[in-house]
């Protein structure tokens, strides 16, 4: 890239607890309109920190306290009133974090230096298709309540794409219509996400047969949630040597419109179209299950509607796959990794085998 991009927007996306590791994961919008998802610990930025301070003694009050802009460190008291035990303070450790990273995007120097943008570029671990196995993904509660919630698990309300039977948590039949309204409790890595119907019977249920309608909005304003196939990331920066071609950082998330046997696809990014390597995309795996409708405020949006990838001139040919179903996995796999309120919820043994 000519100019070096800085982030300009850090939103909490999830907390991901692997075996007895919490790591916090944020979508960062950069000043190239490219976004990203990384996960880093709370040890990650703590040290951050520490080179902060180290780099802008004058903006961390080491020379004169009147003149600190750096904010601290979140305080770590603050876990201690927690509930939830130690999920309940890591989304709060979440919290702290996102509030931390926004105040730093508000001292010019520091949100325009090098120190930052290093931190927030996406790691190795960042760029992998999935997360770890035996992951578990906690999302935060949302700061706006959405319509006709079901408990306090609701996360959004989703549109049914294709009509799709399957049973629910407790064994009895569940039938889902097209454009039915879905309500998501819980996303899992493996693709089927906890749903509850109008009638509040809940059932697990494959994420790429759900659509996403922005609230107050009409169907023709409806954006997908995008598919396993659609959506990639950049596993390295790439910079386009032809007219025809997109340049895009190391990990930005890419909407493959056609793909071809030659080694170039045809992408979306930053509101263009072009050829990109097939060789440096990978599956958005973790981007699809992060990726909700707050975040950065739409500053994606136009850029993955449907409408307008089916409608391009230049390339007719261009479409968007059809739904797959996932695997299923066992239903302990599932439970085993929730917490007490969560199985009380889904009223069923955690004990008990099969399919969800």
């Amino acid at each position: 890239m000519v100019n070096p991009r800085h982030p300009v927007s850090v939103r909490a996306a999830a907390l991901v607890q692997t075996e007895r590791i919490q790591t916090f994961a944020f979508s960062v919008h950069w000043s190239d309109d490219g976004n990203t998802f990384v996960r880093r610990s709370w040890d990650e930025f703590r040290g951050l920190h520490k080179i902060l301070k180290e780099t802008f003694p004058v903006e961390a009050g080491l020379l004169l306290r009147s003149d600190r802009v750096l904010p601290k460190f979140p305080d770590a008291s603050a876990l201690l009133l927690a509930r939830g035990g130690r999920m309940g303070r890591g989304l709060v450790r979440l919290r702290l974090l996102e509030t931390y990273s926004r105040k730093l995007l508000e001292v010019e120097r520091v949100s325009s230096g090098p120190v930052l943008a290093g931190f927030f570029e996406p790691q190795p671990q960042d760029l992998e298709p999935s997360l770890p196995p035996g992951s578990l993904v906690i999302l935060p509660v949302l700061e706006e309540p959405l319509p006709h919630p079901v408990g306090s698990l609701v996360t959004l309300s989703l549109h049914c794409l294709q009509p799709f039977s399957t049973q629910d948590t407790r064994g009895q039949p569940f039938h889902a219509q097209a454009q039915e309204v879905l309500n998501v409790l819980l996303r899992h890595p493996s693709g089927w996400w906890l749903v509850a119907n109008e009638d509040q019977q809940m059932a697990w249920f494959p994420a790429p047969y759900l659509e996403e309608v922005a609230l107050g909005q009409g169907q023709d304003r409806r954006q997908p949630v995008e598919s396993n196939g659609s959506q990639f990331c950049a596993s390295r920066a790439y910079e386009g040597s032809q007219a025809d071609e997109l340049s895009v950082p190391a990990g930005a998330r890419v909407q493959v419109l056609e793909t071809s046997d030659r080694g170039w696809w045809l992408c979306r990014f930053g509101g263009r179209t072009g050829l990109l390597p097939s060789v440096l995309l990978k599956p958005d795996g973790i981007g699809v299950l992060l990726n909700g409708p707050r975040l950065h405020s739409g500053a994606e949006a136009g850029e993955n509607r449907l409408g307008e990838t089916q409608s391009s001139p230049k390339h007719p040919q261009a479409m968007t796959l059809p739904p797959t179903v996932p695997t299923r996995p066992l239903l302990n796999a599932i439970q085993s990794r929730c917490c007490t309120i969560t199985r009380r919820a889904l009223g069923r043994d955690p004990r008990s085998q099969g399919h969800p």
